[in-house]
């Protein structure tokens, strides 16, 4: 193992994963134990729900003098994200039209960017929000890190896919040019490990080889890797890296801290906070409600009724899943 001063972190994880086949057992062992943790979503299936009936009700809803903005916090606030997306294809088949241009059109501000993030497929919605993270001026590195680091391989090579039948370069290709450094390798690994494939298991979550890596690295070097990333690392680099050892130790906790700084201080970041809110409601919003508690002694629903009002806040707080 190198020294942490010349650490170089793509190629150490493909030297502790490909060259160790007890290291991929273990991996298989960690799958089968995550596997087992049962549903951790805030937001589950509606007994009956059918897409032909709910567009009704959002027909209804935009229909005439007005908009009855919680008919829709009630519909989609209720319902998964595999009820919600046919509701595209069954208000166009229905109505002639398209749902997420007359929502645009009904709605507006922060209300109208959640309830258009959630009628999305979640492979859909992360492309579009790396689509948004990289072009125009400035990049937010924080998104990039947030979902490259935080999703399985399938998810990450369907985003990859879709990425590219959308917007017509390869999401590598979106990062090479909008990216240095070693930043930018970082980056690129996150991508390049997802596509490899490299057990089996196409599900296999990303993350639990970068676990694998930070365990040996403070077994051979004696030092803890994140101390190591911020003494030995600066700029994107190194706020890139200490995010994607939160999130790989501890993804619950780094969420509720992202979550946390996006409420804190002067203005809310809403962007940040939709983008979380949507995809973890079906994953692990339950441990981060858990997690939030534990870290800042009061509760994300408590904190999202505070920093936030309105609609936006009644489908948020549907997200979140109650008050702890």
């Amino acid at each position: 193992m190198r020294s942490s001063s010349s650490l170089d972190f793509y190629q150490t994880v493909y030297q502790c994963t490909f060259s160790n086949c007890a290291a991929l057992y273990l991996l298989m062992v960690l799958i089968i134990y995550f596997s087992k943790k049962g549903y951790r979503g805030s937001i589950k299936d509606f007994p009956g729900a059918d897409p032909l009936r709910d567009v009704e009700v959002l027909r209804k809803a935009m229909k005439g003098f007005g908009t009855d903005e919680n008919a829709i916090v009630e519909l989609l606030g209720s319902r998964t994200n595999k009820q919600r997306v046919p509701m595209v294809s069954a208000y166009k088949t229905t109505y002639g039209k398209d749902l997420a241009k007359d929502l645009k059109s009904e709605l507006t501000g922060n209300f109208e960017n959640l309830v258009l993030a959630m009628i999305k497929s979640p492979s859909h919605f992360d492309a579009s929000e790396l689509r948004e993270a990289i072009k125009g001026a400035g990049t937010d590195e924080a998104c990039l890190i947030e979902i490259l680091s935080s999703r399985s391989n399938a998810e990450i090579c369907e985003i990859t896919r879709i990425y590219k039948a959308e917007y017509g370069k390869t999401l590598e290709d979106a990062i090479t040019s909008d990216t240095s450094g070693h930043f930018r390798r970082l980056l690129v690994s996150l991508c390049q490990v997802a596509a490899a494939r490299f057990t089996p298991e196409k599900f296999f979550p990303v993350i639990l080889v970068f676990l694998l890596v930070f365990q040996e690295y403070q077994q051979m070097c004696g030092r803890d890797i994140e101390k190591s990333v911020c003494r030995e690392m600066s700029g994107n680099l190194e706020s890139g890296m200490v995010a994607v050892v939160k999130c790989i130790r501890n993804t619950p906790a780094y969420f509720a801290e992202r979550l946390h700084n996006a409420m804190q201080g002067a203005g809310t970041k809403d962007t940040t906070l939709i983008r979380i809110m949507v995809t973890r409601s079906e994953v692990d919003m339950l441990d981060i409600r858990q997690a939030y508690v534990k870290a800042y002694g009061k509760s994300l629903y408590t904190h999202i009724s505070g920093d936030t009002s309105g609609d936006y806040k009644k489908l948020l707080l549907k997200l979140c899943g109650g008050n702890d």
